[in-house]
């Protein structure tokens, strides 16, 4: 029986030309080989798999041909080419620097150079996995790797080209390997197909170049595990259960659920994923790159990005001229924040259903997908109630009694439907409008607390007028107040004060400055605040609408606008430290510094 041999060995290339993925390092040796100009030294760097020890030898067989051809190949004809390839050269020594990485190699290594070929011209050394060679074995090599006979070539393959010594880099000529695409993967191994008498799909093909990686090695290995698995007929179905690969089809489904908010349907979908041996992981970067595909199918200008067979490519622009833009950037964006809390998690399944519950409800009836901001992440009701329960919930309440005791009045908490003897007995004893703003600045409550009673102080009602309005208040619980409250300068800080304090996470800076800052009321609708600097002022600008909606709805006035001001050069707007506020204080009152100093008091 004939021996078996790989088709990573087998069909390993043995010219420039049949090197695959690597067109412009080929041509750049092929040209140099062609002038003459040959450097004493050369680094190949890349990933695994790409070609870098098979290009070497292919450089050291030319270099040494005795008649080659007019495209610059070796002829494979001469003494030197067929040595080569009967592996009896003695002008080639290759050099594995994984196990012979010590000084005392690296010494005998420059003893052999010193000995000029018998046969060719030059004396090639490759050294493989160059970076693992010690410190010391590098600094043994840097003279010889300068300063080499005139006969002797140095080629240093590496796959990380980072752990080198600079000292080593400078020295030689750096030609850097790319990972292979999945195209000329794919055509390669259907030219390896038809070598071998296997019939082979196009999208199982596409399966194994994506499962490579780049890496030629790599493909080719896995084809030969798939051919024993199938038998020479290499299917879509085979490639994916053999290799474990999840099938595009789990996604294309998952997708559609997306589109028509099924949340039940893609819960189960990943249940069944994580039931045939998927992690999370694989499932949700899976579900990332699938949204990727469908991004990059909308557009036929991005369309060559879409590494997939040409019926798959077919299923993607279909699917993708259903999915809008914005929900594929936000369902992008949670899947990817998915992906980056995975490992951390201690619940893993839970994380991924609710990222699935989150991009299923993008496209809820309700939602504003109109922008490509980062979504919100929410999670709606999944389940909906009975309608009889939810006409239960919507019915409003009974109007509550009317009596309301004075302790409820004084903490500001009295309901809105307030009996006449309650309207009669709060006007009495409610003091004028100036009186608010000047003599019960320090002890009253914010006036809004008592707009709850339904008293206006600008028009006090008569008698027969709180009758009706309380009337009214009774029969109908939810009609709005037609009437704006008056409100000082306190009463706006107090509320600015509560704004900062639940403004969200993301927009803590703002936050902070709002708590040091304090707005001025300028009329008695309007108020003011002042700022440092253009840039702080186009950020309140952008919070005017909302607060100033917040303002109107807490005070109870209509009317309330805010503006912001950039302060003048010798305006003070910053917030006042305790010491600068203690000096302020004394300038008022003498009687402060002396009775800090009888105390001995100090500020901190």
């Amino acid at each position: 029986m004939e021996n078996y041999i790989v088709s990573a060995r087998k069909y390993r290339p043995s010219t420039f030309e049949s090197v695959v993925g690597q067109r412009a390092l080929t041509t750049t040796l092929k040209n140099a080989i062609a002038t003459g100009k040959l450097a004493h030294a050369y680094l190949f760097c890349g990933p695994r798999g790409v070609g870098k020890t098979t290009c070497a030898r292919i450089f050291a067989k030319t270099i040494n041909c005795m008649s080659p051809t007019a495209d610059g190949e070796a002829c494979n004809q001469c003494e030197s080419c067929t040595a080569f390839n009967e592996q009896r050269s003695y002008n080639i020594h290759e050099l594995d620097a994984a196990s012979n990485n010590s000084v005392d190699d690296i010494r005998q290594l420059v003893e052999q150079v010193r000995i000029p070929p018998q046969i060719g011209k030059y004396k090639v050394y490759i050294i493989d996995e160059v970076h693992m060679l010690s410190a010391s074995a590098f600094n043994a090599f840097l003279k010889t790797l300068e300063e080499p006979p005139r006969h002797a070539i140095f080629i240093l393959a590496t796959t990380e080209k980072h752990k080198i010594l600079p000292t080593i880099l400078s020295r030689c000529q750096i030609y850097d390997f790319s990972r292979i695409g999945v195209e000329d993967t794919v055509a390669h191994l259907v030219y390896v197909a038809s070598k071998e008498g296997i019939t082979a799909e196009p999208e199982a093909l596409n399966v194994i170049a994506l499962k490579a990686d780049g890496g030629m090695r790599d493909a080719l290995s896995i084809f030969d595990q798939v051919v024993s698995f199938t038998g020479g007929h290499i299917t879509y179905k085979s490639v994916i259960e053999n290799l474990n690969v999840l099938d595009y089809e789990y996604y294309f489904k998952l997708t559609d659920f997306f589109l028509e908010n099924k949340v039940s349907d893609a819960l189960l979908l990943l249940n069944d994923v994580l039931n045939k041996g998927f992690d999370g992981s694989h499932f949700i970067t899976g579900l990332s790159s699938h949204l990727r595909d469908l991004l990059i199918s909308k557009d036929s200008a991005t369309l060559p990005l879409l590494e997939v067979g040409a019926s798959i490519r077919d299923h993607y622009q279909a699917q993708a001229q259903k999915c809008p833009l914005p929900f594929l950037y936000r369902a992008m964006k949670l899947c990817n924040d998915c992906d980056l809390n995975y490992r951390i998690s201690k619940n893993k399944r839970l994380l991924v259903e609710l990222t699935l519950i989150q991009v299923t409800q993008l496209t809820a009836e309700g939602d504003d997908i109109s922008g490509g901001r980062s979504p919100k992440q929410t999670i709606k009701p999944i389940f909906t109630q009975p309608a009889a329960a939810q006409q239960q919930q919507a019915t409003p309440a009974v109007s509550r009694p009317q009596a309301t005791t004075q302790p409820a009045i004084q903490a500001g908490k009295a309901p809105k439907s307030t009996t006449a003897s309650t309207h009669n007995n709060t006007t009495q004893h409610m003091p004028s409008a100036g009186l608010i703003t000047q003599s019960k600045e320090e002890t009253k409550i914010p006036v809004m607390k008592r707009s709850g009673l339904g008293v206006s102080i600008k028009r006090p009602h008569t008698e027969e007028q709180q009758k009706t309005v309380t009337r009214s208040t009774l029969t109908q619980p939810t009609a709005q107040l037609e009437e704006d409250f008056i409100f000082n300068e306190r009463d706006v800080n107090y509320y600015w004060q509560e704004y900062a304090g639940r403004m969200p996470i993301e927009q803590v800076a703002i936050a902070k400055r709002m708590q040091n800052m304090r707005a001025t009321l300028l009329n008695d609708t309007t108020f003011e605040v002042i700022v440092d600097n253009e840039i702080i002022a186009k950020e309140f600008v952008a919070l005017i609408p909302t607060l100033e909606n917040y303002m109107r709805e807490q005070l109870k006035n209509r009317k309330i606008s805010m503006t912001v001001r950039i302060s003048d050069p010798e305006e003070k707007v910053r917030a006042y430290g305790r010491v600068e506020k203690f000096q302020m204080m004394t300038q008022k009152n003498n009687a402060l510094m002396d009775l800090k100093n009888e105390f001995g008091l100090e500020l901190y």
